[in-house]
């Protein structure tokens, strides 16, 4: 017998799962992010021609470029954390001052990267 929930799609989205859920969800974009780009990457050196020029501007575009490096960046330094509190469960009672650490350290070296990415697709 399945268990009913009354729970609408509307309070669904309004959950309020604050770091921890932000970081899961991240996580799981950058993933997929990470496998979009190697799948692009792939697509780009079998096709050859035209057709692998067209995709490789895709992922030379600064966009493009922007999004792999969040995707791989915080991916990276995410699953670094959780690394860190699965080989010390005693560490997971600071698992919120750990996602602060996280990203204390990813938006300074992410910001870094974009200012740079920018510059050079700018013309800088």
């Amino acid at each position: 017998m399945a268990s009913e929930r009354n729970v609408s799609l509307l309070r669904g989205l309004r959950y309020k799962g604050e770091g921890p859920m932000l970081t899961f969800i991240l996580h799981r974009i950058g993933g997929l992010g990470i496998v979009l780009f190697v799948t692009v990457h792939i697509l780009a050196s079998f096709l050859g021609g035209k057709g692998g020029q067209f995709i490789n501007a895709i992922y030379e575009h600064w966009l493009f470029q922007i999004f792999v490096y969040f995707c791989a960046l915080f991916h990276a330094i995410n699953g670094l954390r959780i690394t860190i509190l699965d080989l010390w469960p005693a560490l997971l009672e600071y698992q919120r001052e750990a996602i602060w650490l996280e990203w204390a350290v990813f938006l300074p070296v992410y910001g870094i990267a974009v200012f740079i990415i920018l510059r050079t697709a700018l013309g800088g």
